[in-house]
């Protein structure tokens, strides 16, 4: 047995990350990076592909049992992020005969890396949002995740936004796995971390 850690599992909450699936702006970032700035794909909708992830993603969350025990879904209030979480974590499908799904939730804190437009509520005219300030939304975020009353709580958002919540603990880390949990997120890809408050064991 190589396990390292033991702690009491009232002090511990369970985390699913889970970057939207495959949608337009991602197909449109490998022609030209640039359309990642794009006011008219800021929003953008997952494409067909996209949807097939979220469809096989929804599969193997139900027949994994992940469905009944996760609590809450934490999602960022963009559209591609929105279709993944219900995709994914709603109760759309009655064939599957799932008595309840979580409540899914939209936070403005969990959205994308903010970008100059008029159309974008948290839109700033001088200056694109720093990696030192979507560290810092991380840290607020994990923040007020930890004081909800959930243990098993799912969070849908974007690749560099996921990354963020993720730094937050690296340094807490054992540094031999601090690379392979902070690395890029592919489309549709989950996670899952075990956070544990410290002051309560």
């Amino acid at each position: 047995m190589d396990a390292r850690f033991l702690y009491p599992l009232e002090s511990c909450k369970i985390i699913h990350l889970l970057r939207h699936g495959q949608a337009m702006h991602n197909v449109a970032a490998e022609k030209d990076r640039n359309a990642l700035l794009s006011p008219h794909l800021f929003d953008a909708p997952l494409t067909d592909h996209g949807h097939q992830q979220v469809e096989n993603l929804r599969e193997r969350v139900v027949s994994s049992g992940l469905l009944k025990r996760v609590e809450l879904v934490v999602t960022s209030p963009l559209l591609r992020t929105m279709q993944t979480a219900v995709g994914v974590f709603g109760n759309e499908d009655k064939q599957q005969n799932i008595p309840s799904s979580p409540s899914i939730v939209a936070l403005e804190v969990a959205r994308d890396r903010n970008i100059e437009s008029e159309e974008d509520n948290l839109w700033r005219p001088d200056v694109r949002e720093s990696e030192e300030e979507i560290f810092a939304r991380g840290l607020e975020f994990m923040k007020w995740l930890w004081k909800r009353p959930e243990k098993e709580v799912a969070v849908v958002s974007h690749g560099i936004v996921l990354q963020h919540m993720l730094y937050v603990f690296a340094n807490d880390c054992d540094k031999t796995i601090t690379h392979e949990l902070c690395k890029r997120f592919a489309n549709c890809e989950l996670r899952t971390v075990v956070i544990v408050d410290k002051g309560l064991v």
